[in-house]
Order: C-alpha cells, then structure tokens, then sequence
C-alpha cells in the first residue's frame, strides 16, 4: 500500500504558537489513526510566517517564487491537507487567507481537509462555521464535518492535551482519514458534482 501524504499548513506568528501545537496536535492525530490499520503516512508541516514575503510578492506580482511554488506544489499533491490559523476579528487572518487566494483555484477540489484554529477566548470558534468552513466550501475541498478550536485555557486545564482537545483531535482525525480512503477508492455510480465547479456544473446539463 502506498504511503499516504499529509500536508500540514499552521498560519500562528508566534514561536512557538498555539495554532503550530494545535497543528501538530492534529498530525500526530491523523498519523496514528493511519498507524492503527498499519498505513504509511508522511507528514510534512509549512509555517505560513516563513512564506509571508513570498506570499505577497505573488500577490502584486502573480509569480510564486521557488520557495513557495515547492510549498504549493506539496498541497496540490498531497492526500489531505490540515489547515490551522489563529482568529482575529472573528475570521482567519490574513496571512491565512492570503495564501489561499495565490494557489490555483482547483488545487484543493475534492481533498480532504481538516481544519482547526486557536483564538483568546472561547467565542471565537464560530469562525469555523462562519468564515474558516465557507472558505474550503468555495475552494470545494471536502472538509470533515468535525473542526477542532483550541483557546488558551484549553492548553492550561487538566481537559487540554491530554483531554478535549485531545478526544476532539481524535475524531477529526478519524473523519479525515475516512475521505482519504473515500477519495483513494474507485468512484462508481456517482457524477462527481461535489467536486466541479458552477460554470462545468451548467456544461454537463448543456446551459
């Protein structure tokens, strides 16, 4: 069986971060559930601050340099993608965002994706659903129906690591490598719709 790739993208600013130890949370989530059914998995991990330059020379220029080009090509290719960002103002940040408006708008069609994010109270998890979630809804990736918010009481209670964010970490996980296995499976009987777009969607009924 071949080895599974994960790609792990954590958008925190600091160093260390709470949405890098969330990230890593979550990897080491999915790489043991893989671990359970004796799958080979890699897991390759990108700190988003590193490719902040980058990321904005592509934005006014339209060019990736050779340093973020390898990164995108790495979340184009792999399996499944975890994605972690911090919230400010009730959404993702910038960084975040602005990474995802340089990748072609079909490299995330179809892939699986767990998505996770840190924030200073409790409140901020409606990003997920509100603003995180519709982002790979838009991108047509197939988010796990599970996202894992992580405050900084979270880190510091008994319930943290070793219990909430723990058992949450585990079910995404669960729920990811399900589309992975999904996705890897020879598709019959279906016509795809949840991965075209609107405009190939009209095509196919000959609008």
């Amino acid at each position: 069986m071949s080895e599974r790739k994960i790609v792990v993208l954590s958008a925190g600013l600091g160093v260390p971060s709470s949405s890098r130890m969330l990230a890593d949370q979550l990897a080491k989530s999915v790489a043991g559930r893989f671990a359970l059914s004796e799958e080979g998995v890699a897991v390759e991990t990108f700190e988003l601050r590193e490719y902040a330059v980058d990321i904005a020379n592509n934005m006014v220029t339209g060019y990736a340099g050779p340093k973020l080009a390898a990164m995108i090509d790495a979340v184009a290719s792999a399996d499944a993608l975890i994605a972690v960002t911090p919230v400010f103002s009730a959404s993702y940040s910038g960084l975040f965002k602005s990474f995802f408006d340089v990748i072609d708008k079909d490299a995330l069609a179809g892939k699986p994706v767990l998505v996770g994010a840190t924030g200073g109270t409790a409140r901020h998890s409606l990003a997920l659903d509100y603003a995180i979630r519709p982002l790979f809804s838009y991108l047509r990736a197939r988010t796990t129906q599970t996202v894992v918010f992580a405050a900084p009481e979270d880190w510091g209670s008994d319930e943290g690591t070793g219990g909430s964010i723990a058992r949450r970490a585990e079910r995404a996980a669960a729920e990811l490598v399900a589309l992975v296995r999904e996705s890897a499976a020879p598709e019959t009987g279906r016509g795809g719709v949840e991965s075209m777009s609107f405009e190939e969607i009209l095509a196919s009924v000959g609008h």
